[in-house]
């Protein structure tokens, strides 16, 4: 084994959950090189990781607003195909991520068709994975990078992993607006469904308690308007200015504690080894690892992992008081 690409081009945080295997499969084969192709959107989560020794981008979301883009996408991947990849594993599990791989290589991993949503992309593979739609998201990513290269990524080595994102030279803002007398805890206030989001009243209470520096970051005009009014509504509270994810990685490997939705950025902490709460309504928290320094704190409603409620809003439930004390004791801990 040679070379390597795989195939995860979203989102955030799935890319984050994949991202673990890396250091297992560069010791285990130590000369291998490993190409990565992402959706440009999503190339700086990996940038800096030791592990990748190269990083492709794609840009399939152009094909929605310009059919014709298909024609440039299939030329660019084409090109790519002449690295001569021994395995392209397509750890995504949906058809234009099976597609990709296809047009890469001709010898490709990914999950069987009862492991996947999208059950034909598993047509596209010479190799199939299986385990359970259900089973733990890490757990489902490091298995479909480690089998098809026939070793095991255990739960042991996930638990004590190394921090494995990078970031350098980031924007002066970012230790500008960290404390050195007090504790610095990042506020994820976003996500990508509002059901999954916090009530921006609940994480302002949660700051005036703690009486720590808060610092609220942000990725739209909506996630900035509640920024903003956790600033107003606590004096311990600062709206991030807006900044790119190298920065944002920068200032959570900083940070003393994340606390966030389940969404990209609360996985970072994770990434970062450095201590969270990730707050879970409409989700299961079987997409995270609970460790001594990341904890989870999940509303009272049951989750179905075939049909997420996104009309499911029990997050808003969670008691401030819950939150807060975890944080206490991960902060004096």
């Amino acid at each position: 084994m040679n070379r390597l690409a795989i195939v995860k081009l979203s989102a955030m945080g799935d890319i984050i959950h994949a991202m673990v295997a890396l250091q297992y499969i560069k010791k285990q084969y130590p000369n291998i090189i490993i190409d990565w192709f992402v959706e440009e959107a999503f190339s700086s989560v990996l940038q800096g990781n030791k592990d990748i020794d190269n990083i492709y981008t794609v840009n399939l979301k152009s094909i929605k607003k310009n059919k014709k883009a298909i024609f440039s996408q299939i030329s660019l991947l084409r090109k790519y195909s002449k690295n001569n990849y021994d395995l392209v594993i397509d750890a995504q599990g949906l058809i234009k991520s099976a597609i990709v791989a296809k047009l890469l290589g001709k010898n490709i991993a990914g999950f069987s068709k009862d492991s996947i949503r999208e059950k034909f992309a598993s047509l596209f593979y010479n190799k199939q994975v299986d385990i359970a739609y259900d089973e733990n998201t890490i757990d489902r990513n490091v298995r479909v990078l480690s089998n098809p290269l026939d070793f095991d990524i255990t739960s042991e080595n996930i638990l004590n992993k190394k921090a494995f994102l990078s970031y350098s030279n980031e924007a002066d803002v970012v230790n500008e607006v960290l404390s050195q007398e007090k504790k610095n805890i990042v506020f994820v206030v976003g996500s990508t469904w509002e059901s999954r989001n916090y009530p921006k009243e609940k994480f302002a209470n949660i700051a005036n308690e703690l009486k720590e520096n808060c610092i609220v970051v942000w990725g739209n005009e909506n996630e900035r308007q509640k920024a903003l009014y956790i600033e107003e509504n606590s004096s311990y509270s600062k709206a991030m200015p807006k900044c790119n994810l190298n920065s944002l990685k920068a200032l959570i490997a900083k940070s003393d504690l994340l606390i966030g939705n389940d969404t990209g950025p609360t996985h970072m902490a994770w990434g970062l080894n450095i201590p969270s709460i990730t707050i879970f309504g409409p989700t299961p928290i079987n997409r995270v690892y609970e460790t001594p320094i990341n904890k989870v704190v999940k509303s009272s409603s049951k989750v179905n992992h075939f049909k997420l409620n996104k009309n499911d809003f029990s997050i808003c439930e969670i008691k401030e008081e819950t939150i807060i004390q975890m944080s206490k004791n991960l902060l004096n801990g």
